[in-house]
């Protein structure tokens, strides 16, 4: 947990239940820093979003509470807990102009009619929409009406802003492009922001740190490289990036490693991470751009014969199935760089990888 002069947002011993038995999020602690970006991630109904609605205000816990600056606020309304919040589908007032929209929140703080117009600038400058504050939102394109969305959250300088897969009604290229601006705006306020997204690209380039949900439970809470780099878990091996997954069982233990026997096809050299005994089956995760093509003799402890199935080109890489350890659906990522050997379906290749990068996980 963090120093309590850190904390800013903390969950105690959080649960939600629906309609009695219906456990949505279960017995949840989570310290939040004061000027952190944290996103919680999940697939559809792992309990991320119930967990972002019970901090606005909009659900209530069940069990356990909320913590924000240190006071409960388990009773308080939402209107009175000063949280920014920005919706997927942006929320905004469709009969008001931009800055109507952004003034809406200052009013009712009772800002005067100076002060709200000094604001209502401020951010739109910060979202670099100035020109804008005349129109409606239907005269905006998407991206408009979200920063239009990210002012309105900001605009009255809250301590704490929410979101709510923000980016999720955008295109793929404008979609990129919103989650560097949101960043930015987010390292130049130091605002503690709370980030709910299913989108694990989304996660790993905005944030602090990331709370993986599922089934109602965070699985891992780390930063996007711990995460990527050393799951601790199969569930965050699969969820966070694409890996390969072998199964076998433990057949000795040496130290920080392993040897795993898969079933046909001999015996891999892994990082053990969460096993513990001779004769555990475990599941090997290995990502696909750690795999080396064609590796020098005796360079790589784990090589193995494969054939190519399909071959995709996808620009910077080169996306290669390959039939190796008895599985047909293992994935080679080869670099699209100069002087890169090039494969073709149905040749037989040499693959392998290092130990530290083949982690051997508890089966879930």
């Amino acid at each position: 947990m963090l120093g309590a002069n850190d904390m800013f947002v903390a969950f105690r011993g959080v649960q939600k239940t629906y309609d009695g038995d219906t456990l949505v999020v279960k017995d949840l602690n989570l310290d939040i820093a004061r000027g952190e970006f944290l996103t919680m991630l999940g697939p559809s109904g792992s309990g991320k979003t119930t967990t972002l609605m019970m901090l606005a205000g909009f659900e209530a816990p069940t069990h356990g509470s909320i913590l924000l600056a240190g006071r409960s606020i388990d009773n308080m309304p939402p209107h009175k807990r000063d949280i920014g919040m920005v919706f997927q589908n942006y929320a905004l007032f469709p009969h008001m102009t931009v800055e109507e929209n952004l003034a809406f929140p200052l009013k009712v703080r009772r800002l005067g009619k100076l002060e709200r117009e000094a604001k209502i600038k401020r951010a739109l400058e910060m979202v670099r929409l100035g020109p804008y504050g005349g129109r409606r939102p239907g005269q905006l394109s998407g991206g408009q009406q979200q920063r239009v969305a990210l002012a309105r959250a900001l605009v009255f300088d809250p301590k704490l802003v929410l979101m709510d897969e923000p980016l999720g009604a955008l295109d793929k290229q404008l979609r990129e492009h919103m989650q560097l601006e949101i960043k930015h705006i987010h390292e130049g306020l130091g605002v503690t922001v709370v980030y709910v997204t299913h989108d694990q690209s989304e996660a790993l380039t905005m944030s602090d740190r990331i709370a993986v949900f599922n089934e109602g439970a965070i699985k891992q809470l780390a930063a996007p490289a711990e995460l990527y780099e050393r799951p601790r878990n199969a569930f965050v091996a699969q969820f966070i990036g694409e890996n390969n997954r072998l199964h076998g069982k433990v057949v000795t233990m040496n130290g920080a490693n392993c040897e795993v026997e898969i079933p046909g096809a001999g015996n891999v050299h892994a990082l053990a991470i969460n096993v513990e005994a001779i004769g555990q089956p475990t599941v090997l995760s290995l990502r696909p751009e750690r795999v080396k093509l064609n590796p020098a003799p005796g360079s790589l402890p784990n090589v193995f014969s494969a054939q190519v199935g399909e071959v995709i080109y996808l620009g910077d890489h080169v996306r290669a199935r390959v039939s190796v350890c008895g599985h047909d659906d293992f994935v080679v990522k080869l670099p699209n760089s100069e002087g890169a050997v090039l494969i073709e379906p149905g040749a037989v290749i040499t693959i392998g990888w290092k130990t530290e990068d083949c982690r051997a996980l508890n089966v879930p």
